[in-house]
């Protein structure tokens, strides 16, 4: 190990702007930013139906009405005092339940936002909401899907793990994942000094509860386990065909006039983008035949039309009655972003 950090020439010029700055990317980012969103989600859906059940109550009287956005608001405010307040990656998944429950707060009440008699019944709320969760889910992929994280990245994610270690010990699990950081960033200036530290952190039996990680976790495991299933590619094949079903409906309403407030081009362009998803699954089951991970490519785009266009159509139409269909194509997504991994994987051990 070196006592002295290294510098090899171009070492930091070829960089990018970010690493330059100072900025790396979290390797946990989107398991907390899926946190968030999954929390906001979830949250307008819990308040949107405790509302209705209890006859849309209201906390306040002489005049005063204490709206919900204002305590997403402060669950937002206490989520960043959090964020800022404490060093390493301990406080971040409590940091995105809070902040994505309080984001799931302030969003249920865009309908008062954008209409001048403030109406919280809003038509539209739904397909609104519905955009900017998946315009941020865009943002997610742009930032953490797009580029492969830099080896300094990697080392930076290691020495972020070591400031919880240096402070509380570490874990068997939380060592061996801080040394695969570090090993993923070895030979950046730093990377034997941040591995000789690691080594160097006291043993703790005491590892802090992360509810989020071992949810997740645990999916992953589930999922995994449904894709080793014989007739797992057939189950997400009747469940897009169901969910087309349900959105071709909603299409065909709109296009008999049936759904008041939408002229005819909703409709038709509900049964397009059903008609194109439908396409692409009948590829993939055919491409699929003889290439499993082009095939998984071609139903995702499948997916993908129904959840970033369909969808979007949908909840404009019918509101909060799409959420089912919406959570069928989810679990479909995911069900194909494990397939794919694991074919990916299958690829490169083969090679």
């Amino acid at each position: 190990m070196t006592n002295e950090l290294t510098t090899e020439p171009g070492g930091l010029a070829g960089r990018g702007h970010l690493l330059r700055l100072g900025a790396p990317r979290d390797t946990a980012a989107v398991r907390h930013l899926v946190t968030f969103l999954v929390a906001s989600v979830v949250t307008v859906l819990v308040t949107r139906a405790y509302l209705a059940a209890m006859d849309y109550p209201q906390i306040g009287g002489g005049g005063l009405h204490l709206a919900h956005v204002l305590w997403g608001g402060l669950l937002m405010a206490l989520a960043m005092m959090l964020l800022l307040s404490y060093v390493g990656p301990a406080p971040r998944s409590l940091g995105a339940v809070l902040g994505g429950i309080g984001f799931g707060l302030f969003i249920d009440e865009v309908g008062k936002f954008v209409t001048s008699d403030n109406d919280y019944f809003y038509a539209p709320t739904a397909a609104i909401i519905y955009f900017v969760t998946v315009l941020l889910v865009l943002v997610v992929e742009g930032m953490h899907g797009r580029r492969a994280h830099h080896p300094a990245e990697y080392l930076a994610v290691a020495a972020d793990r070591l400031t919880a270690g240096l402070a509380g010990g570490f874990t068997p699990a939380a060592r061996h994942e801080a040394r695969a950081l570090a090993a993923r960033g070895a030979g950046e200036p730093g990377a034997d000094l941040v591995a000789g530290l690691i080594d160097a952190v006291p043993d703790d039996d005491t590892d802090v509860p992360d509810p989020v990680r071992g949810g997740v976790d645990r999916v992953v495991r589930w999922l995994d386990a449904l894709v080793d299933r014989a007739w797992a590619a057939w189950l997400v094949i009747s469940v897009l065909l169901l969910v087309g079903a349900i959105e071709a409906r909603v299409g065909v309403r709109v296009v008999r006039g049936l759904v008041p407030g939408l002229p005819e081009w909703t409709g038709i362009a509900i049964l397009a983008a059903v008609g194109t998803s439908v396409v692409l699954l009948a590829v993939g089951v055919v491409v699929g035949r003889r290439d499993h991970l082009g095939g998984a490519v071609w139903v995702r785009r499948a997916v993908l039309i129904s959840l970033l266009f369909t969808q979007l159509l949908v909840f404009r139409a019918v509101q909060w009655t799409a959420a089912f269909g919406l959570l069928l194509d989810v679990l479909a997504f995911m069900v194909l972003e494990v397939a794919l991994r694991e074919e990916r994987m299958l690829k490169v051990r083969a090679t």
